[in-house]
């Protein structure tokens, strides 16, 4: 199964879950031209992980986590729209299965921020779903702790790709909106990694899944 395949069967299940629990009677306003909607959303960050590491070999991991997001969405027409995601979420890294075995490269901090175009096949419906492509640039920060003998310091470089997205919006309310949402981020940054004995450099193919589930506001 493709990324993309993954991407809107994620979505369509959410839709499904979501559809015993809430009535039908209220009037559609539907998505419109110069809607605005700010959401606040639970997402949760899972890696896919692997890449490469030079000299010592292994897989580079990096862990799941769990933070809140904030989303802003502007349409241009019913149709299609923009959106820009804000949050940041930390993780532990370490390098599996190296010639000197498991190696803790600490933790590092993600700011992702993504801007993706969406469209919206449905925009009068009370179940929206949509699609979207875009890019992302995720900064890293925060490297440290915990470190494995002989590593010294990790520098996680910033990262440019794009990335597929695909969720549903329920509307709730004329002004209130319920929104399951599923991202896959091309995300591979590279590492280097100072040592007592020199550096090692890697390549981190982290490619998150990022899930969210939350509430948007239309203005």
């Amino acid at each position: 199964m493709t990324r993309t395949s993954i991407l809107l069967a994620g979505a369509a299940a959410l839709g499904l879950l979501a559809q015993p629990a809430l009535a039908q009677d209220t009037p559609v306003r539907g998505k419109q031209a110069g809607d605005f909607m700010i959401g606040l959303s639970v997402i949760g960050v899972v890696p896919v992980n692997g890449g490469d590491v030079d000299l010592i070999g292994g897989t580079p991991d990096v862990s799941n986590s769990v933070t809140g997001q904030l989303d802003f969405t502007y349409f241009f027409t019913p149709n299609f729209s923009v959106n820009l995601i804000a949050a940041t979420t930390r993780h532990d890294a370490e390098v599996s299965n190296s010639a000197i075995g498991l190696v803790d490269l600490g933790h590092v901090w993600a700011l992702p921020p993504t801007l993706t175009v969406q469209y919206h096949p449905l925009p009068a419906e009370r179940f929206s779903p949509y699609a979207g492509v875009g890019v992302n640039y995720t900064m890293f920060y925060g490297e440290g702790g915990g470190y494995s003998p002989p590593v010294t310091s990790v520098d996680v470089r910033n990262s440019f790709g794009f990335a597929l997205n695909a969720g549903l919006d329920v509307e709730l309310a004329p002004n209130w909106l319920l929104n399951f949402d599923v991202k896959w981020i091309y995300m591979r940054p590279d590492v280097a990694v100072d040592t007592t004995v020199g550096r090692i450099n890697a390549t981190a193919n982290i490619d998150p899944f990022v899930f969210g589930v939350g509430v948007r506001y239309r203005f």
